[in-house]
């Protein structure tokens, strides 16, 4: 079983094995390859308004993510998340239960909408399950990402409505 819960800055450990080789591959996100820990801690816990691990059975941490506003003042009521499994987890649910949970906490810290900015074509795993989950493609962004392998990618625009009232 797999529970999230708020980081503690005893789990950054945990959570950098599993950040790293994410972006060292420059697969899916847009950070340098070349990221220091330092840079990475800034950007996925020290920035974000929130984040979470989802930990499993025996306490370890099997991925994390981010919650914050998308953007400022007048669009800050549209949050943006950021979703890492570490990779002997993969399959097992905890992407799912982590975009669950993250629409229920953007919900409950007032954000009415959730976007996701930069979801890499490529990374059809991801384009498939935030779908499933309710979110849709609203735009795609032609060669928006420098894919380390590929070259560059299109990438995906992938919006919600959380605000069931309005």
């Amino acid at each position: 079983m797999t529970t999230l819960r708020l980081f503690q800055p005893e789990d950054w450990r945990s959570v950098w094995q599993i950040l790293e080789p994410i972006f060292r591959a420059g697969e899916t996100y847009p950070y340098s390859p070349n990221i220091t820990e330092a840079e990475a801690r800034v950007v996925w816990i020290d920035v974000p308004a929130a984040t979470f691990v989802a930990v499993g059975d025996r306490g370890e941490v099997l991925g994390t993510y981010y919650l914050k506003p998308n953007q400022v003042e007048l669009g800050a009521h549209v949050a943006n998340c950021g979703y890492v499994v570490g990779e002997a987890a993969r399959g097992r649910g905890v992407a799912s239960t982590m975009c669950e949970h993250s629409q229920t906490e953007a919900v409950a810290r007032g954000f009415k909408a959730m976007q996701y900015n930069l979801v890499i074509s490529t990374n059809k795993s991801a384009v498939k399950l935030w779908q499933r989950h309710g979110f849709e493609i609203v735009g795609t962004l032609p060669k928006a990402f420098r894919h380390t392998k590929l070259g560059y990618v299109d990438a995906h625009v992938m919006y919600k409505w959380l605000d069931a009232s309005s």
